[in-house]
């Protein structure tokens, strides 16, 4: 009975396809909502009337309409967190058996080491603890919850310096497998040899600089969005496209290169430590200095991303066949500038929670829709009606932003008349 209620068109919430369900109803009804209301239908004939009572009336019902799927889309992040960690724990053993069948395969004529065995036993002690962690942290994403930042997205800086963690310690196990299994005494002195600084220095090197990046990154960010030099809103799940994106979704230059990069030499690292077990991976300092490089870059990105929102400029918005005139009350003015969209803030619930305070009334910005989005507000360009309770005279304006970061005010005049 209990099985048989969470098929079909399942809305409880309570299971992750009652979660996913109802999300995707909840954005179906948005979306043909809103495109209804981009053609004009939908209108009721005691609005129809009026253009500003109209439009008010559309924002509000797709403002509503917008929380809903909002809501349904928080739910279905959380269950689809919470399935997260079986699949990571699903990956990590399938990486294990993908180990296993290459050590089987190139073990053909070559015979099986004692290496190889150091090596999957390596493998099984890092593939149990990122299990029992990840089944620790199963509502947060099972083993990717060290790497998803405070926005809910796939960190890049940890996504990097936990891959380099994982490797050396991997490295260093079977190393430890291999000075376990060693009977002679010169063996065992070559082994711990192959520990010593001048040999992995360039690992070192690059281990301790990714993982002071993870750090610093973390700070800086955090710093800049208290500063409101940065705008940061929370996405819904992490994807993995955020390790090579930016909030918005667009291909960042410096992730991708960080990313790109710091896999390469991780890559290379892998092979010298398989071609030599009996020491840390020696990377050349040639290639170290390359991940040095990238991992500046990566820094120097984040340093330069983001702003602060700004008006520019503030003017009377005029429909075809009006009058020019003075700002009145009742009047549409359109707010120009930059920023008023924070990157990620695209979405319809998003963009309701922008305000514009005018002298000391607050107005929500409406949503104008249009087929396919919103031509009301955008990244550059706000249209608000000015209140009638605000006072004739010199007054002030400024927007605040989803992610509540406010811009400069910006001085216009109201008339009286």
């Amino acid at each position: 009975m209990g099985a048989s209620a969470h098929h079909g068109g399942c809305m409880c919430g309570d299971c992750p396809h009652g979660a996913r369900t109802g999300h995707r109803r909840a954005v179906a009804e948005f979306l043909l909502k809103r495109e209804e209301y981009a053609s004009g239908q939908g209108l009721p004939a005691a609005v129809a009337h009026s253009a500003s009572a109209s439009r008010q009336w559309v924002s509000d019902e797709l403002t509503q309409s917008a929380a809903l799927v909002a809501e349904r889309g928080r739910v279905e992040g959380e269950t689809w967190l919470g399935r997260l960690w079986l699949r990571t724990a699903v990956v990590v053993w399938a990486a294990v058996v993908t180990l296993l069948l290459v050590q089987s395969l190139t073990a053909i004529g070559a015979g099986w080491t004692t290496a190889r065995t150091a090596g999957l036993i390596a493998a099984l002690l890092v593939a149990a603890a990122l299990t029992g962690a990840g089944y620790l942290h199963r509502a947060r994403g099972g083993a990717l919850a060290p790497v998803i930042g405070e926005d809910n997205r796939l960190s890049t800086s940890r996504a990097v310096a936990a891959g380099w963690v994982l490797f050396v310690v991997f490295a260093i196990l079977v190393l430890v497998g291999r000075l376990a299994a060693a009977s002679d005494h010169g063996e065992r002195d070559a082994l711990i040899s192959g520990l010593d600084l001048a040999r992995g220095a360039g690992i070192v090197t690059v281990l301790a600089v990714v993982c002071g990046i993870a750090v610093l990154v973390r700070r800086v960010v955090g710093l800049r969005v208290l500063a409101q030099r940065l705008q940061k809103v929370r996405a819904h799940r992490p994807r993995a496209a955020d390790l090579l994106t930016d909030d918005s979704g667009r291909g960042s230059f410096t992730d991708i290169q960080y990313v790109v990069i710091g896999a390469a030499a991780l890559a290379f690292a892998a092979v010298r430590l398989a071609r030599r077990p009996d020491q840390l991976p020696d990377l050349p300092w040639g290639l170290a200095l390359l991940v040095l490089v990238s991992a500046a870059t990566y820094v120097a990105g984040k340093y330069a991303e983001g702003g602060r929102p700004v008006i520019l400029s503030v003017v009377r918005a005029r429909e075809a066949g009006d009058l020019d005139a003075p700002i009145r009350n009742g009047d549409d003015i359109e707010i120009r500038g930059a920023g008023f969209v924070p990157p990620g803030a695209q979405t319809a619930d998003r963009l309701s929670r922008m305000v514009v305070r005018i002298g000391p009334v607050h107005v929500h910005v409406p949503l104008v829709p249009v087929p396919g989005g919103f031509n009301n507000p955008t990244d550059t360009v706000l249209t608000v009606p000015v209140p009638a309770d605000v006072e004739p005279g010199q007054t002030e304006v400024q927007v605040i932003t989803a992610a509540g970061v406010e811009t400069n005010r910006y001085a216009i005049e109201v008339s009286a008349d």
